[in-house]
């Protein structure tokens, strides 16, 4: 008898679950359509504001590197793990070494 109630259930929570991450995949796939066109422009913009940036810092490297990695590094993209909390949305974006979590890059190896 009780097999029968647990078989009844599964079902549900199965759909429930089903019914909500197709529902997190739709929201997030409709904000991406709104989200990534401005990230875009905004990007472009950055772009050429680092272009003057650089001509009118007397070609400064660093200072044009500055806003191109303001402007252009960031989420492009929303994600269902985006709304749910579990990454993180960075219009602005930031250098790796200044995110919480910047990813592991390999060392080259020691010299004999």
């Amino acid at each position: 008898m009780l097999a029968v109630g647990s078989l009844l259930v599964a079902p549900t929570a199965w759909a429930d679950s089903t019914a909500k991450e197709g529902g997190l995949g739709m929201a997030a796939a409709i904000s991406s359509l709104v989200y990534g066109p401005v990230k875009v422009v905004y990007a472009l913009g950055g772009t050429t504001a680092a272009g003057f940036a650089w001509m009118f810092s007397g070609g400064d490297s660093r200072v044009a590197q500055t806003v191109v990695t303001r402007s252009v590094r960031g989420t492009y993209v929303i994600t269902p793990e985006t709304l749910q909390g579990q990454d993180e949305l960075e219009f602005v974006g930031r250098a790796p070494e200044y995110r919480e979590s910047a990813p592991q890059v390999a060392s080259a190896p020691e010299a004999w």
